[in-house]
């Protein structure tokens, strides 16, 4: 790879006004997810120096003004005038779409910005845009902003030239400062909490990495800022560990091997666990591909043979004895794949399913080769416990035969099963209906009363439904209130599902505002989680939002829905005002629980997402797990169920 990156390395393939135009079709929305992924392209920048050998530290700080800066000591963009351009290498990267150095593979090995319009995209949707770059003992700076002129928005203009100052010879890399214009995306904040989960991720992703965020907002009791370091020195080996560390661990220190080919590296860490589930989380250059793809194929099938060559090998497999099946070793099994490559081939825009066909075999010849090393190395404790685990889950696994009988029949079963307990809408067109899972009869009979008929439809819980974190999947459908609400989605479960059968476009939870329903709405995330994902990444799945008062007066009934809201009520009652506190759902009629939870018009709806499935693993396992300290640690510190003892501070 060369050393030397000048302007002449830095390709254009074509200029800037369409993303203003069309912002959608860059970064996907303008709302909050959209403003935090012009922050990507630049964080993605210094993360590609790192992860190619030039830098191992990147500094992100958020401003009072909602402007946030991204510093990283890397070689620094180049400077130099670009031979056919007559530009500088900054302002042709800041100022030119598809401009840069990472579609020449002898300037990066490996690269998370696959079109080269990160840089230019997050410039022309900024107010305004500052870059440094240090090199050789000069400071560079230029100034970029989107002003209006004579009614039109010029996006991402050169506002100077680039000037050059002396600075200390030690310093090296790139800082760029920007502020996403409030034109482009009105009223968004930058989210302390989304950015440092990710930049944790990343971390953990390249071990060894410092990455820091401060937020100039915010300070604590001691008057200092909010702020945060990563820094993974395990990498990989740490991801599995943070992930498991709310579980019951099989071994202490994961399975971790890496090889590496031309212009591409394979990481892999695995670490067992005493649950059912898999988990599986894949990386391409540092990029999540939540839906897998040929890394995760081949993967798979490496790792299957190897271990049941291993086990022949051994003797720990008979000649009697049939080969374990992949899920038998991945049972309880968490696992993190990370590749690094060029050229990479998305499937769709969302970048979340890795396309590449030859990648297949080149991840399962090279785990193939660095399995078999772990295993003529590794710890004995650590074999028996994998080789355990395979044993007890292909026995299970015959056993669940009976469970996929059930299955089959359950998706054949007629409607007896939920005869008093389903009221359906009368309305054939899924894309328009809704189902609410609803706790208790009493808000049950409620729903069923003040319901739209046509397009909602009600499913009354009688009781907590199973935690399936904790059990196998016949003793998850011998469940009644499991079965009914497989029985009604209509997509099967597990292996078996399919979104194609969904009946309802929209699946509301609703449920107490109090413990309880927390943890009744949990337990219901949860097994959509793990076994009907596609009904959360596909958008299906919110929760209700019941209000917790009723504020009458003499000029009309209101509804607050938090504490804050009651209190704005509150101030601007008129005398004599009456106020009720709602305990359940069940203390609503039917009219009021239309009118506050029910009515497309009027109610309020939280859609369930999955950002982070890394993130979204680590809490279902802390908050359904056995480990009860944890549980308990992570309510006390985030849960928030709208207690009396609240309301009663509020009213003084």
């Amino acid at each position: 790879m060369k050393t030397t990156y000048d302007s002449k390395d830095l390709q254009v393939l074509e200029g800037l006004e369409a993303v203003r135009v069309r912002p959608g079709m860059y970064i996907g929305t303008t709302g909050s997810k959209g403003m935090h992924h012009i922050l990507w392209e630049i964080v993605d920048n210094g993360i590609d120096e790192v992860a190619n050998g030039f830098g191992d530290r990147i500094d992100i700080v958020i401003y009072p003004d909602n402007s946030v800066s991204v510093r990283d000591n890397g070689r620094g963009i180049p400077v130099d005038i670009h031979p056919k351009y007559g530009i500088s290498g900054v302002e042709l990267v800041f100022t030119k779409l598809h401009a840069g150095g990472k579609f020449d593979s002898n300037n990066y090995g490996f690269s998370g910005g696959l079109h080269g319009v990160g840089a230019s995209v997050t410039n022309a949707l900024s107010e305004w845009l500052t870059v440094k770059v240090y090199k050789n003992g000069v400071e560079y700076t230029q100034e970029f902003h989107s002003p209006e002129v004579d009614g039109k928005i010029i996006s991402g203009a050169p506002k100077t030239k680039l000037t050059e100052k002396p600075c200390d010879k030690k310093e090296k890399g790139t800082f760029v400062q920007f502020l996403p214009d409030p034109r482009v995306f009105d009223g968004e904040k930058f989210s302390y909490e989304v950015i440092s989960k990710r930049i944790k991720e990343l971390a953990f992703l390249n071990g060894g990495m410092t990455i820091t965020l401060t937020d100039l907002r915010d300070t604590d009791e001691d008057g200092n800022y909010k702020s945060v370091r990563y820094c993974y020195d395990g990498g990989l080996r740490d991801f599995a560990k943070y992930i498991n560390s709310s579980k019951v661990v099989l071994y202490d220190e994961p399975v971790y091997v890496e090889r590496s080919a031309k212009n591409f590296m394979v990481m892999l860490a695995i670490q067992h666990t005493d649950s059912y589930n898999e988990s599986i989380f894949s990386f391409v250059n540092n990029i999540p591909t939540t839906e897998g793809g040929t890394h995760e194929t081949g993967f798979k099938s490496a790792y299957t043979k190897v271990f049941n060559d291993f086990a022949r090998a051994k003797n720990i497999l008979k000649d009697k004895d049939q080969n374990f099946l992949g899920e038998d070793f991945r049972e309880g099994m968490t696992a993190i794949l990370a590749i690094k490559m060029q050229n990479v081939q998305f499937e769709g825009q969302t970048k979340t399913k890795l396309g590449n066909p030859e990648v297949k075999i080149l991840v399962e010849n090279l785990l193939t080769d660095a399995l078999k090393d772990y295993l003529n190395k590794a710890k004995k404790e650590v074999i028996d416990a994998i080789f355990a685990k395979a044993d007890v889950a292909a026995k299970a696994r015959l056993k669940a035969a009976q469970a996929k009988d059930m299955t089959r029949k359950l998706n054949s079963m007629t409607q007896s099963a939920l005869v008093g307990k389903l009221s359906n809408c009368s309305g054939k067109k899924a894309e328009m209906n809704e189902l609410f899972i609803v706790e208790g009869d009493s808000a049950g009979g409620s729903a069923k009363q003040g319901r739209d008929r046509y397009f909602q439809a009600i499913l009354p819980l009688k009781g907590k439904p199973l935690n399936a974190e904790k059990k196998r999947i016949n003793q998850i459908l011998e469940n009644e209130e499991m079965a009914s609400i497989i029985n009604a989605l209509g997509t099967g479960f597990y292996k078996d599902f399919d979104i194609k059968g969904l009946k309802y476009n929209k699946v509301i939870i609703l449920a107490d505002a109090d413990q309880d329903g927390a943890h009744i709405r949990c337990i219901l995330l949860t097994f959509f989680y793990r076994y009907m994902k596609e009904l959360i990444t596909d958008g299906h799945v919110y929760i209700g939002m019941p209000p917790l008062y009723k504020i009458t007066d003499k000029n009309g009934t209101r509804y607050a829905y938090d504490d804050e809201e009651l209190k704005k009520m509150l101030d601007s009652a008129a005398r004599g005002y009456t106020l009720q506190r709602y305990k359940g759902l069940g203390e609503m009629n039917p009219e009021q629980l239309w009118e506050t939870t029910m009515n497309p018009e009027t109610r309020t709806l939280t859609k369930v997402t999955i950002d982070d499935a890394s993130e979204a693993e680590s809490l279902i396992s802390v908050l359904m797990g056995d480990n009860i300290e944890a549980r308990k640690s992570y309510i006390n510190e985030n849960a928030n169920f709208n207690k009396v003892d609240s309301f009663k501070e509020i009213a003084g």
